[in-house]
């Protein structure tokens, strides 16, 4: 069937519907007659002008949500370097249960947080952590010569913060915005650093005539720490996302304006509650067994990034810090401890401004870089152990391993950003809390194996050094950069099995 229009103009614009019984062959022909109009002027140029937050700082809503476990971590890495080696004044004996109490606490508190933070609120785990680690401050106020208590007050302060170390990856993961995500998830590591300084240098300081035993010092700071941390539970904001999968939906939009601060709007918030709530959708969409299959990459990822924060700081570097100091200067009480000790906190300071700007993987990558050469460095020397009486070749390794420190500090931070962003909803917290006592059994394995002697610390150096060299070039093809992207977009980067952009 043909179709002929005649027209004296432009052909019309139309839209013609036909009805057929059976295969027809249907053309239409146009013929025009007369002089045709110029077409119209092609319209301007469409603009799209897409508007965004230009702060890369977390609002003061997101921060004071997570300011109750960042007094804990303070307080935390004061037990953490404690045990790994700044115990130098003891008013209780030393033992190797001593050192490592506080990270068999740790594992016991990650295993029950993952199991329940599913369906608790996260304050009830920033509430019964700090009260444990309020405990544990107590003891050591009122019972600093009590060997036995000491030890159960370290055991306990550990169980505190394994309990509140899953569930703060998960919270500030999920309430920080795209764009400072990094800045809400460093915390962790930036307070441990911070509680890593305070007890290195007021430990290396001391003196035994000033009227005060160390512990009772340690068991105060432990007081304020935690005295003011259990104050802050009560401005914690739980996020959208665990009131969403409780059905709770206004309590979810209302978590949302909480947390978007002043630059809430109805139609930001309505933004950020869908965003959420699609996390949601596709998180629960898929079984567990699905769940793990897609996780295995990511894990393997974060296993082996998370295990070299224990590398960072370690008995055998204490150790050799304190060994180095103490032959060049002539005592353990002298200025490189205090520089270790602040070294780190700077570095982790650098990184903290920067995770949501520079990126995570170039910062990381850049402090692994530097660890693994100043590691080899540190090996090269104790190679020859003819060197270990030499107060020259000593003053290097004492420099390298202050500068290790820095490093250190840049590597640290992107851990808890990563670790907040690789897995998918349901197995999250388990898989979380399996890395995090991993990470404690490599501090235990190291205390309990290491002796100071010239010949393991050469080992020691040697094996670390060589694995980060593999670990670098490893995350440099593996893993991502997840700046700037949603929870959802940072969990599909991860999956990927290689990622080599840098930047």
């Amino acid at each position: 069937m043909t179709t002929t229009y005649v027209t004296a103009g432009p052909v019309p614009v139309q839209q013609t519907t036909y009805i057929t019984t059976g295969p027809q062959q249907i053309q239409t022909t146009y013929i025009t007659t007369g002089r045709q109009p110029q077409p119209p002027p092609p319209p301007p140029p469409t603009t799209v002008v897409i508007t965004q937050s230009n702060s890369r700082w977390a609002n003061p809503s997101q921060t004071q949500s997570g300011t109750a476990a960042t007094l804990l971590f303070v307080y935390a890495g004061m037990d953490m370097a404690q045990g790994l080696g700044w115990n130098l004044t003891a008013d209780s004996t030393s033992t190797l249960e001593f050192q490592y109490s506080w990270f068999i606490g740790v594992i016991i508190g990650a295993v029950v947080s993952a199991i329940t933070s599913a369906f608790l609120p996260k304050m009830v785990f920033y509430g019964l952590g700090g009260v444990m680690n309020l405990i544990d401050a107590i003891i050591f106020v009122s019972a600093p010569y009590e060997n036995e208590s000491i030890l159960a007050a370290r055991y306990v302060g550990g169980v505190g913060i394994g309990l509140i170390t899953v569930p703060f990856l998960i919270h500030s993961a999920e309430i920080a915005s795209s764009t400072n995500r990094g800045t809400c998830c460093a915390l962790e590591q930036y307070a441990l650093a911070l509680g890593v300084a305070i007890q290195v240098i007021y430990d290396s300081q001391w003196a035994q005539g000033l009227g005060m035993t160390i512990n009772r010092v340690h068991g105060i700071f432990g007081i304020v720490f935690t005295a003011i941390a259990l104050g802050s539970v009560a401005i914690t904001i739980d996020s959208p996302i665990f009131y969403i999968r409780q059905n709770q939906e206004q309590k979810a939009r209302a978590s949302v304006k909480q947390l978007m601060g002043s630059s809430w709007t109805r139609e930001a918030g309505d933004r950020a509650y869908d965003e959420a709530k699609l996390y949601v959708v596709e998180g629960t969409a898929q079984g567990v067994g699905e769940q793990l299959g897609e996780s295995m990459m990511p894990f393997l990822k974060l296993l082996l990034f998370r295990c070299f924060v224990a590398f960072t700081f370690s008995v055998p570097l204490s150790q050799s810090i304190l060994a180095t100091t103490e032959l060049v200067e002539g005592t353990l009480y002298s200025w490189p401890t205090i520089i270790f000790g602040i070294l780190r906190l700077i570095g982790a300071l650098i990184t903290f401004a920067v995770l949501d700007t520079v990126g995570r993987k170039f910062v990381s990558l850049l402090g692994l870089m530097c660890m693994a050469g100043l590691m080899l460095g540190m090996a090269g020397v104790y190679g020859d152990y003819v060197h270990i009486f030499d107060d020259y070749f000593m003053w290097q390794v004492c420099r390298l391993g202050m500068a290790f420190q820095f490093f250190a500090g840049f590597f640290i931070c992107s851990s808890s950003v990563y670790l907040g962003e690789a897995f998918p909803l349901r197995v999250k917290p388990f898989l979380i809390g399996l890395i995090v006592c991993l990470e404690q059994v490599i501090h235990i394995i190291v205390i309990v194996k290491f002796v100071p002697t010239a010949e393991s610390y050469y080992t020691y150096f040697v094996a670390v050094g060589i694995i980060m060299v593999i670990g670098l070039v490893a995350f440099a093809v593996l893993m991502p950069e997840t700046r700037g992207l949603t929870l959802r977009q940072a969990g599909e980067r991860f999956r990927r099995v290689h990622d080599v952009m840098a930047y």
